[in-house]
């Protein structure tokens, strides 16, 4: 119980907000109001000041705030120390986060045939995101575009992709068999959110050929840009592997160089000899990737 009142305390502490640390920990609000309160009146300390409806750090809860973070990252530690203690034979869970499944799939089906009771979850958002839930230990693996030089993790290479553009199949570049940056000028070009590598690659590509396309749409995921280009909203550019097949779609490589999107995979390197971890970093290595 003091764990969970101290998770209450810092969630809200960090967002600011009962409600969206509710939101956060899965639990619903009076149930967060009543484990800070309860914290509060045991100690008889006051950790937050309220004015007006709104919370406010008191001077004590400012000052236990880095000590509480700390025991809470012991504590998820200790946890996930305790999860992955076995080999893999008797089960346990694995949890990886993925900018694309593309990539992270064969190493889970390699993994998953060799230890069979093992669960694995898999949770998606672009190459930032990832990274974070890494370093917060929401994730156990993560995969990323982004090459990140923080010592406190361990990095391997699963490939590098082009970029190419992917149009629907009724639109005029669909017959070309590649196609230049300036005709992206005349187009509606589909991004992803800011933070996304393939965003920014792909605005790098537009300013080095000095393009700008005629109306920009953003959409936070590959799957809803797909599903926008499918119903011919616009274009957009995608690693190639990324590219996946559909009778709607048409893929196009660009003419002359391209940014390539690489894909890492990472794991925190305190925790890369963890048995779990270690054989999904070495299902990892099973096969070198290279996509053109």
């Amino acid at each position: 119980m003091f764990v969970t009142q101290l998770q209450s305390f810092f969630w809200v502490a960090r967002l600011g907000s009962i409600t969206l640390a509710a939101r956060h920990l899965g639990l619903s609000q009076p149930t967060v109001t009543t484990q800070i309160r309860a914290l509060e009146a045991h100690y008889g300390v006051e950790l937050f000041q309220r004015q007006g409806g709104r919370l406010n750090l008191s001077g004590e809860g400012l000052q236990l705030l880095p000590q509480v973070e700390q025991l809470l990252l012991q504590t998820v530690e200790l946890e996930s120390a305790l999860r992955h203690a076995g080999d893999g034979s008797q089960g346990g869970l694995l949890r990886i986060g993925a900018t694309a499944p593309y990539y992270v799939l064969d190493i889970v089906q390699r993994f998953t045939l060799q230890f069979p009771r093992v669960q694995l979850s898999i949770c998606s958002g672009n190459s930032q995101q990832m990274v974070q839930a890494l370093s917060a230990y929401q994730v156990d693996l993560a995969t990323s575009s982004t090459p990140e030089s923080d010592p406190r993790l361990l990095r391997l290479e699963l490939g590098q992709d082009p970029l190419a553009l992917v149009v629907h199949r009724s639109h005029r570049l669909a017959g070309h068999t590649q196609v230049e940056v300036a005709e992206l000028a005349a187009e509606t070009l589909i991004l992803r959110e800011p933070g996304s590598v393939t965003r920014r690659l792909t605005e790098q590509l537009l300013a080095d050929a000095g393009v700008a396309p005629t109306r920009v749409l953003e959409i936070a995921s590959r799957e809803g840009i797909r599903e926008a280009v499918i119903r011919a909203m616009g274009v957009s550019a995608f690693a190639r592997h990324e590219a996946t097949a559909h009778p709607e779609l048409v893929v196009l490589p660009f003419a002359g160089p391209v940014p390539h999107l690489p894909e890492y995979l990472y794991c925190l390197q305190s925790r890369s000899q963890a048995p779990l971890i270690a054989a999904f970093l070495a299902a990892s290595q099973v096969k070198t990737y290279q996509k053109t």
